[in-house]
């Protein structure tokens, strides 16, 4: 079956992607400039990750960005993208203390950036947080295995999802997000054959990274796959540029001809 050409990506497009089994490819941005890179070149999603505390912000986890910090990135991510759905991720602190301040918090992503949608980490323990979000009006996108914002909770990034107890919990998990309204969800560093199950056990849209390729769809970290980063180089992760070494020679040649005064030449200056 011959892909569907979509003029503006919704949620409702996601839906009917995953109905006629056309993959979806999903990817980050923190600014207008790579956004409008991304949308250009085809991306379904652009998700605004709280993993811009990691590469834009050097944090060593999302743990710290703030809200205010996730409207300024989405803001300048939804000025660039006139194709792909943007989601936004709610940072740690926003919605797990109640589902007030978890609406509160979505509905100034909202309002404030122009987004799409927004994404929130957990099953269960953020239930009434997305139920309350959803039925404001607002779409939200799952997050299920593992979870950044817990990390200090996990103790580590390895692979969630092994043991039957927690495979049990996550399919569980994946119904009940599919049922309360999500219209998407993302499966991070889980077992494939698990990954498959969950993806066959709803009609949304299942997206994962690091769960294999029998789901409905992919998403990656930018800077990761264009190689900026290399000290984080999981199994999950295919490099599809050097990127760092492209950008440092460009610039160590910049610096070069400024100091051997052969930049500006006479056809560069007025």
């Amino acid at each position: 079956m011959e892909a569907q050409t979509y003029s503006r990506i919704t949620t409702k497009s996601l839906q009917q992607m995953k109905s006629n089994g056309e993959k979806i490819a999903m990817l980050t941005a923190y600014d207008y400039t790579f956004a409008g890179l991304v949308d250009a070149s085809g991306i379904d999603i652009i998700l605004v990750g709280d993993s811009a505390s990691n590469v834009m912000a050097g944090h060593e986890t999302t743990l710290p960005i703030t809200l205010d910090q996730m409207i300024y990135h989405a803001s300048s991510v939804v000025r660039g993208a006139s194709r792909a759905l943007v989601v936004v991720d709610l940072p740690f602190g926003t919605y797990q203390s109640d589902s007030k301040q978890a609406l509160r918090s979505a509905i100034r992503i909202m309002k404030e950036s122009g987004a799409h949608a927004v994404k929130v980490e957990g099953g269960k323990q953020s239930k009434d947080s997305i139920e309350r979000i959803i039925q404001a009006g607002i779409p939200v996108m799952g997050h299920l295995g593992l979870t950044p914002q817990s990390i200090y909770k996990f103790g580590s990034y390895t692979v969630r999802a092994k043991e039957d107890n927690e495979a049990d919990q996550l399919l569980n998990e994946t119904v009940m997000l599919e049922k309360i309204g999500c219209f998407g969800i993302v499966l991070e560093k889980i077992p494939a054959t698990l990954a498959e199950k969950a993806s066959k056990s709803v009609k949304i849209p299942i997206v994962g990274i690091g769960a294999g390729r029998n789901v409905d769809g992919q998403v990656l970290v930018l800077h990761d796959m264009l190689g900026m980063i290399k000290e984080f180089s999981p199994r999950f992760l295919r490099r599809y540029l050097d990127l760092d070494k492209i950008i440092c020679q460009a610039i160590s040649k910049y610096s070069e001809d400024v100091k051997s005064k052969d930049f500006p030449n006479e056809k560069e200056q007025y």
